[in-house]
């Protein structure tokens, strides 16, 4: 079986009945979910041809002589991912099921390589691959109507996290300096306040600067366009052939490209500097979800503090709860990155739990040191 071991293919199989059971189930639930008929629609057939692959792996299952495990899917698990796309709606929710998408194609193409497979199932495990390539262009065509969610969801979490992550250790540095909870709070309120405003204009200025460059570059390349076209035709041209196209090709595209003058400007624009017309951020609304973002994340280790309860005991609520919305962020900047989700919280708890810890010592060290200490 090439180098496949029939134990490893005897696995994945049971691995793929698995996943297609659960993508079944969930996207018939989240069809019932969605009121808009497009996306239900697209949902809908995603389960049934899920189900369609789910018959295909029993089949090939019993035709090896084994046993078909029990693929039931837990109600908790089902709950929770139910209650995750009801929070994160629609754009992220789509992130998520894009990755399962990738995961199963990976899987797919594995399998193939197996030599033992019978002309009928290399040809029904082909089909099926082309179904979750295609799961995954429509996905792909419905998150570009989230695009901009998706790019200010980033910039709420980043902001959120550098809010957890910098009032956590001030606080934490401060408990161990004063050990009044209350003093505690009122520290930490103000640094997260200051820090909302500062995180706020920050990003609105770091991004209307951005914004104010990309437009120049795609002005001053339009403007080119009308009077040196041929210039960026060849440049056209050059980009074309270093991506492997044909010089005939090559020039077809360039060609049509001339004809249009912002089609032009757009090729230019993406090949030679990157910039995509429609991700220019809007600066107030990067702003507005920064700030906005920072101030809450800044609020969730102030909650033991403010409840007055003992230093002790609010210390380590403190680190819990930061602990939790530091998992949540994690979680949501690996879906909208395609990055590896359990590894993105671990890094984003360690890191901001580690900091709160180092700034929570120099704090103890200043007390000692300066004689610091309130009754």
């Amino acid at each position: 079986m090439g180098s496949i071991s029939r134990e490893e293919c005897i696995r994945l199989a049971r691995k793929a009945l698995g996943d297609e059971v659960f993508s079944s189930i969930i996207y018939s639930r989240l069809a019932k979910l969605y009121s808009e008929d497009s996306v239900r629609n697209k949902l809908s057939r995603i389960a049934e041809m899920e189900k369609n692959h789910v018959k295909f792996w029993v089949r090939f299952l019993k035709s090896r002589d084994v046993a078909t495990p029990t693929t039931g899917v837990g109600r908790l698990k089902l709950t929770l991912y139910t209650t995750l796309f009801r929070i994160l709606g629609l754009g992220l929710t789509l992130r998520i099921l894009e990755m399962s998408e990738h995961e199963a194609i990976k899987l797919y193409s594995r399998l193939l390589e197996v030599e033992e497979l019978s002309e009928n199932e290399r040809e029904e495990l082909k089909k099926m691959l082309e179904d979750e390539l295609i799961h995954e262009q429509e996905f792909a065509s419905e998150e570009s109507r989230f695009e901009d969610f998706l790019l200010h969801v980033r910039d709420a979490v980043l902001g959120m996290n550098d809010g957890l992550v910098e009032v956590l250790s001030v606080t934490a540095g401060l408990a161990g300096a004063y050990g009044d909870p209350y003093y505690v709070a009122i520290g930490g309120f103000i640094v997260g306040v200051g820090g909302a405003f500062s995180m706020g204009l920050g990003a609105y200025a770091s991004v209307r600067a951005q914004k104010q460059v990309h437009e120049g570059i795609l002005n001053r390349i339009n403007i080119a366009s009308r009077f040196v076209a041929h210039v960026f035709k060849e440049r056209v041209i050059n980009y074309m052939l270093r991506k492997g196209y044909s010089k005939d090709v090559s020039n077809a595209i360039a060609e049509e490209s001339s004809r249009n003058r912002k089609l032009l400007t757009r090729v230019i624009a993406e090949e030679e500097y990157g910039i995509r017309e429609e991700t220019l951020e809007n600066p107030f609304k990067a702003g507005v979800y920064t700030g906005s973002a920072y101030a809450l994340g800044a609020f969730v280790p102030l909650i033991p503090y403010f409840l007055g309860l003992p230093i002790s005991v609010a210390i380590i609520l403190s680190l819990l709860f930061a602990a939790l919305a530091l998992a949540l962020t994690g979680f949501i900047v690996a879906i909208s990155a395609n990055l590896g989700i359990k590894r993105k919280i671990l890094e984003m708890i360690l890191a901001g739990l580690g900091s709160a810890g180092a700034t929570y010592a120099v704090g103890r060290l200043a007390s000692t040191v300066f004689g610091i200490e309130v009754e």
